[in-house]
């Protein structure tokens, strides 16, 4: 009776495990470490388990959820259907031919061991870069996540797949479309900040000093910059959910990574969720002074590297479009 016989060896009975820890529970203090932020002896005292074991549990639950979510929630591009985001983007943002807008964010880490410099940013704080691609819901529709917090700006967007396949001309843009009530027939584009370079399927703002001497310009700007807050709010949305994006994350790159990813794929299913049931994105109409904000995503260095000319003739079109035709009464106001 009070022994356990397995290979051939005798365990006494109080080595036994009597109640191990079940997927459950392994999920459950994943989920509790992604939205508050604890630390894992913190976690322990509510859980019962050691907080040395947490961090396993949180490194191999990160892992089979990335696997497994990435396919629903963060398909392949060529899935997409960017016609449609074109669509919401003009519905809801006023900005014909816009597919996706674009960001990059710093999420603060703690430095990993033997990494020297590698991670730490222009900020003076060490950092992993996140690259996404947002859509008119503020949806993450591709993310890029591990370069390291002390690479320039235009070096992640060109190493990474979706920067490629953009200058590449893989990506898989629909056909030129004439633009609403215009004759104009232009490209879609991506929308970003300063970051990125311009080119025939990038739109950035034009220089705020040009933009200071040129009413068109400014407008311009505006609308792009309206367009271009999904990400904005998408970040915003996604630390305000998941707070361990409100301190450094105390894990090695490679499950800060997957943490980062799994991130994005369950804010993607609470957003459809919210979409199901309301038949509407979040925050519609956010005005941008109250856009959500943390202190510890922060963007990446402005300036977008070499340009395309054909993107002057592609951006300097939407601007025209935007003081005629596309106009909106509230423009003039901002």
């Amino acid at each position: 009776m009070g022994a356990l016989v397995k290979n051939d060896i005798t365990l006494p009975a109080s080595n036994r495990i009597k109640n191990p820890i079940s997927p459950d529970e392994k999920l459950a203090v994943t989920l509790r470490y992604l939205a508050t932020g604890e630390s894992f002896r913190s976690l322990s005292f509510a859980f019962r388990i050691s907080h040395s074991y947490i961090g396993i549990i949180v490194k191999d639950t990160l892992s089979t959820l990335k696997k497994h979510l990435m396919p629903i929630f963060l398909p392949d591009l060529s899935t997409i259907d960017l016609n449609k985001k074109a669509s919401e983007f003009w519905t809801k943002w006023n900005f014909p031919n816009c597919v996706q807008a674009i960001d990059g964010k710093h999420v603060r880490i703690r430095c990993p061991e033997k990494t020297g410099s590698l991670f730490f940013n222009y900020k003076d704080y060490f950092s992993i870069v996140m690259l996404a691609m947002v859509d008119a819901n503020y949806k993450f529709i591709a993310i890029d996540v591990g370069s390291f917090g002390r690479e320039g700006d235009s070096g992640i967007f060109l190493k990474s797949t979706m920067g490629q396949q953009i200058l590449d001309g893989s990506f898989g843009f629909p056909e030129k479309k004439q633009l609403p009530g215009s004759d104009k027939v232009l490209p879609h584009v991506i929308v970003g900040d300063e970051a990125f370079r311009l080119h025939p399927n990038i739109m950035k703002p034009y220089t705020r000093q040009s933009a200071r001497h040129d009413k068109s310009k400014a407008v311009f700007n505006y609308r792009l910059s309206r367009a271009r807050r999904v990400t904005e709010n998408a970040f915003g949305l996604l630390s305000q959910v998941f707070r361990v994006f409100y301190q450094p994350i105390n894990n090695d790159p490679v499950t800060c990574d997957d943490l980062i990813v799994v991130a994005c794929c369950l804010h993607n299913l609470l957003q459809d969720s919210y979409l199901e049931e309301n038949g509407q994105a979040f925050f519609d109409e956010r005005d941008s002074s109250t856009t959500l904000q943390t202190n510890n995503l922060i963007p990446i260095t402005r300036g977008g590297g070499f340009t395309n000319a054909e993107g002057f003739l592609v951006r300097d079109s939407f601007k025209d479009f935007f003081c005629n035709e596309g106009s909106v009464s509230w423009q003039e106001d901002k």
